[in-house]
């Protein structure tokens, strides 16, 4: 199989499972306690990955870990589970669809990937698609969700990029682990204080935490991180477009939701952005080699 294509295929995991987490969430996750509910979500994960690699950070990747678990996962995760309380679905997925575009720019400063002109339109396409999939404007906005939406964005393709420049001097699944702990212990402390005492878990809420952590967590970041180590940054922010389409196929199956003829254009197009970024085998292998000597 085609290297590109096999990375894609294993990046696709990630935004395939973070659009279950939405809905896991709202329907078992307890509300009111996003600082909890990021560090539940990060820590175990983050040891998980550290029992299957065994390898502790040395020199620069002590505090490069919590920067990057900060961005990606501490701050990231906390905003999240602010804006899956507060803020439609629709809206908070529109808004994380403009990630591909700024981590296309963020990647031209920082490790010289200049967006090719297809990227730029499979870009806009998607974001169009996933307005058109999900964007009724029948529900309420929440303010606070929209800023906790439009950070949670910023900051993290910030750090994907980071991780990406950074991400070559070591195994993929060790920092991995090391930005997920840093990110959870780094957030417990503002929870005891902000929060008090941690929410009670019911059966349904650790189900819910034991899936987001190993499945939508572990599993998913390591994919992504794999993917941006071996993939062009704008290829791999495409295919975090297939998030919300994601969450609209599960609501059909899960709460018997019928597809619109919107939502199935929609969709569509937003499958077509993701295939406008799938990087062509040339690409695929320059990337990866330039990973490889760094």
């Amino acid at each position: 199989m085609e290297a590109g294509v096999r990375w894609t295929l294993i990046t696709a995991i990630a935004p395939v499972a973070w659009g279950t987490t939405y809905f896991v969430t709202h329907e078992y996750l307890p509300a009111g306690d996003p600082l909890y509910g990021a560090a539940i979500r990060a820590l175990p994960a983050g040891l998980l990955l550290l029992a299957v690699r065994r390898e502790l950070p040395h020199g620069s990747w002590w505090w490069r870990s919590a920067v990057l678990g900060l961005l990606n996962t501490g701050v990231f995760f906390a905003l999240v589970y602010v804006a899956a309380q507060v803020l439609p679905t629709g809206l908070a997925s529109t808004i994380m669809a403009t990630s591909p575009m700024v981590m296309m720019m963020i990647a031209w400063g920082l490790v010289a990937e200049r967006p090719h002109v297809r990227h730029l339109a499979g870009a806009g396409i998607g974001a169009g698609g996933v307005a058109l999939m999900l964007l009724t404007g029948a529900a309420s906005v929440a303010p606070l969700g929209v800023i906790a939406s439009v950070a949670a964005m910023l900051l993290s393709s910030l750090g994907y990029i980071l991780a990406k420049r950074w991400g070559g001097e070591v195994d993929v699944l060790a920092s991995t682990s090391w930005q997920l702990i840093a990110g959870g212990l780094l957030l417990l402390p503002f929870a005891v204080v902000v929060e008090g005492a941690p929410p009670h878990l019911d059966g349904p809420a650790l189900l819910g935490f034991g899936y987001v952590s190993v499945v939508a967590t572990a599993l998913a970041f390591a994919a992504w991180f794999a993917g941006l180590r071996h993939l062009p940054a704008a290829t791999v922010g495409l295919v975090g477009l297939l998030n919300p389409v994601t969450g609209v196929l599960l609501g059909t199956v899960i709460a018997g939701e019928v597809l619109t003829v919107r939502q199935l254009c929609g969709l569509v197009l937003v499958l077509a952005g993701v295939l406008l970024g799938r990087p062509v085998a040339r690409k695929a292998r320059a990337v990866q080699a330039v990973g490889s000597v760094r």
